[in-house]
């Protein structure tokens, strides 16, 4: 099954599939429909996230006239009012992040962790083969157009040799079922890996820093595009590098 084949009625049923709505046979059947197709996988994901999202919330007690005027439209006494009240605060607010503009501001904290955790999945892949880059060029004007036909855009690249961060190389990865560029730099003896995704809001973002396995993550978003660095290197000396590279031009 390929992404243009997925009808509306195949995202209802990972609804349903995860609601546990499905008898057995069904659940089977769905459940490697989702597997095969990365579109539903990615519907399942969000989905998981947007519900322990809105678990997480902090409970709030409504006002008495808005209670007063829900009761009289639902007649909600004739129910537990601590329950019927939790319930439907959680479906309001989840009818109106999905359909409004306000899944991806909920969302966001969210997936930046699942993409730090995927980038650094990435980067020790990349560690662990024979080498870490599928293109191996110090040159910028190599690494640039190798990217043409691999992925639709290639990314910004600098060349950052004589500040001590050569350009070793580039390859592509995957990240949330999309291909997505990675440059390759070095440090010494270390690897620096820089993914640049897509990732769609007003403005630009300021660094943020995590730590994650055992390896320092640097990311910040430029033009419409997220930077991830992630090396091994001291978090102050990642930061160098960030701060070089988002002040060099193209």
């Amino acid at each position: 099954m390929t992404n243009e084949s997925v009808l509306e009625d195949d995202f209802l049923l990972v609804h349903a599939y995860l609601d546990g709505e499905l008898d057995p046979a069904d659940t089977l059947v769905v459940g490697r429909k989702i597997a095969a197709n990365p579109a539903l996988s990615a519907e399942l994901e969000r989905t998981k996230a947007l519900r322990q999202t809105v678990r997480e919330l902090p409970r709030r007690t409504l006002p008495p006239h808005l209670r007063s005027r829900v009761d009289a439209a639902f007649g909600s006494k004739r129910q537990p009012a601590r329950s019927s009240w939790q319930a439907l605060a959680a479906s309001t607010l989840l009818a109106f992040m999905l359909g409004g503009g306000s899944t991806w501001l909920v969302l966001h904290p969210v997936a930046n962790e699942r993409t730090a955790e995927a980038v650094v999945d990435s980067h020790m892949r990349g560690l662990m083969a024979s080498r870490p880059t599928d293109v191996a060029s110090s040159e910028r004007h190599t690494v640039k157009p190798w990217f043409n036909g691999r992925i639709p855009q290639a990314p910004r690249v600098v060349d950052l040799a004589q500040d001590g961060f050569p350009l070793v190389g580039a390859r592509v990865d995957v990240i949330g079922n999309t291909p997505v560029p990675t440059l390759v730099y070095g440090r010494r003896l270390h690897v620096i890996s820089l993914s640049a995704i897509p990732e769609p809001g007003q403005g630009d973002q300021i660094k943020a820093h995590r730590s994650i396995n055992g390896y320092n993550v640097v990311s910040w978003r430029e033009g419409g595009i997220g930077y991830w660095a992630i090396s091994d290197l001291a978090v102050g000396e990642l930061d160098t590098f960030a701060r070089l590279f988002m002040s060099s031009p193209s």
